[in-house]
């Protein structure tokens, strides 16, 4: 049982494409993205739940990581496995 995994995206974004490869080399197959771009009203919300305006803003269950550099220090740390194994 793996947790569920959200992030707020942009079509154009590397840091997303990062994020994303990390967690699918972690056996996350499916990611919820919501795209910030494409509906300025998630964006909006984005902001409000993170306090940041950068994506990849991503959570694993109700926790939020962050953006990608978080994301990276969480697994370099030891930390984010845990985190997806829920």
């Amino acid at each position: 049982m793996s947790a569920n995994v959200t992030m707020y995206t942009t079509a154009v974004c590397p840091y997303c494409i990062r994020a994303e490869r990390l967690l699918e080399s972690k056996g996350i197959k499916n990611i919820d993205k919501i795209r910030v771009d494409l509906d300025p009203t998630q964006r909006q919300l984005m902001m409000q739940k993170t306090g940041r305006r950068t994506v990849p803003q991503i959570y694993v269950g109700e926790t939020h990581v962050g953006g990608f550099d978080d994301l990276y220090a969480l697994d370099q740390a030891g930390g984010l496995d845990p985190l997806l194994k829920g």
